[in-house]
């Protein structure tokens, strides 16, 4: 099954809910960047969080997630838009524990329990939003929860869930998002606090093969109005074109530099790990580029 989420309304439109199945995209870019389990759990996470709030999105929009705590794996980052395009990487991604007194991959340990989770979304306006919370636990899905309470006033339910495999592939991945409307009752709130009480881990829920809608309706205890459905797909926007205007915006003297120190330039996408080699003579000829636009700047300005 491809992976893919839904966004609904359920106990008469009063709460809003997204839920995701992000096994095979968490599986493509752990897979790509060598991720260690507990690495991997993390980083599965706040890809599976960052699919579902690329949905929250208008048109064109998108988000980039970073989340910087103390803990060994780094920062991570995630970017996400409304057309279910999703990819990620985390600083360190060489990181495994044995598992924390619940039996589970100690994520809170990788991650840290002191940093900050930030959300910037482009949404075609002048300036970008900026969202900011510190991280509170390092489990995520409880700095997610916290991110939407404070920096977007949207009391919210964040459950978040990775198996890694044994043999260190993702055996289930996935999520859910709950958030309390402004015009909820007291009742559908109180209700939902009750189920979630009850609700067993998202990531067994997932390998037990529920769908997205499935997982909600096992959540909520009743059917969802659902909205809308979104294929969830590994997508990177990285190319050779990308890798040159990179190189063109160092300017002429860094350009030089490079060209007396190296046959050859090779970068890797941070996201990918496609790498992109660039020969002595097409470093040259973005050189010469740089240089016939400063002439010309020269001239018109004379």
């Amino acid at each position: 099954m491809n992976d893919y989420m839904v966004r609904g309304l359920a106990y008469h439109q009063q709460i809003r809910c997204f839920a995701a199945t992000t096994t095979h995209l968490v599986d493509e870019i752990c897979r790509r960047h060598d991720a260690w389990p507990t690495a991997s759990a993390a980083l599965g996470r706040a890809l599976t969080a960052g699919s579902m709030m690329g949905m929250m999105l208008k048109d064109e929009q998108k988000l980039t997630i970073q989340i910087k705590g103390d803990g060994p794996v780094g920062q991570i980052f995630v970017d996400a838009n409304t057309e279910g395009d999703v990819r990620g990487y985390v600083s360190n991604p060489h990181v495994h524990f044995p598992l924390n007194p619940q039996g589970k991959l100690d994520v809170a340990r990788a991650v840290g329990r002191q940093g900050y989770l930030s959300v910037t979304k482009d949404l075609g306006l002048r300036e970008p939003y900026h969202g900011l919370s510190q991280l509170v636990s390092g489990e995520l899905g409880e700095d997610f929860t916290y991110y939407f309470a404070t920096s977007e006033q949207t009391p919210s339910a964040v459950g978040l869930g990775v198996i890694v495999h044994p043999e260190l592939y993702i055996e289930a991945a996935g999520g859910f998002i709950l958030q309390v409307l402004p015009d909820a009752s007291e009742a559908a709130i109180t209700l939902l606090e009750e189920r979630l009480k009850e609700v067993d881990s998202v990531s067994s829920l997932v390998k037990r093969g529920l769908t997205p809608e499935e997982m909600l309706h096992h959540i909520l205890g009743e059917e969802i109005e659902i909205l809308g459905r979104t294929e969830l797909q590994f997508t990177c926007s990285c190319s050779k074109e990308r890798v040159e205007r990179t190189l063109l915006s160092l300017g002429i003297e860094e350009l030089e530099k490079l060209l007396k120190e190296q046959d050859e330039v090779e970068v890797t996408c941070h996201f990918c790990h496609e790498q992109y080699r660039l020969s002595h003579e097409e470093v040259e000829n973005l050189l010469q580029r740089l240089q016939g636009q400063k002439k010309e700047e020269q001239k018109n300005n004379r």
